[in-house]
């Protein structure tokens, strides 16, 4: 099974927002945005609809919100 990170940290600097930001705008739990934004080596599971939220709030394709890891 293959691992995937959440480039959160990345997009939330580009718009000038804090991840409290982030977990506002999006809808989902502060705890989950940042528990999502540490993980640098990566997560083989994640929310999807968690994930949906937190891209329709940076206004982007969930594939511009993922890197999939080897």
């Amino acid at each position: 099974m293959g691992r995937v990170r959440l480039k959160i940290r990345e997009l939330a600097e580009e718009k000038g927002w804090t991840l409290q930001d982030v977990a506002e705008r999006s809808g989902v739990n502060y705890n989950t945005v940042k528990g999502y934004a540490r993980r640098d080596d990566g997560m083989s599971m994640v929310d999807l609809s968690a994930v949906q939220k937190i891209a329709l709030a940076f206004d982007v394709m969930i594939e511009d919100l993922v890197e999939f890891l080897e």
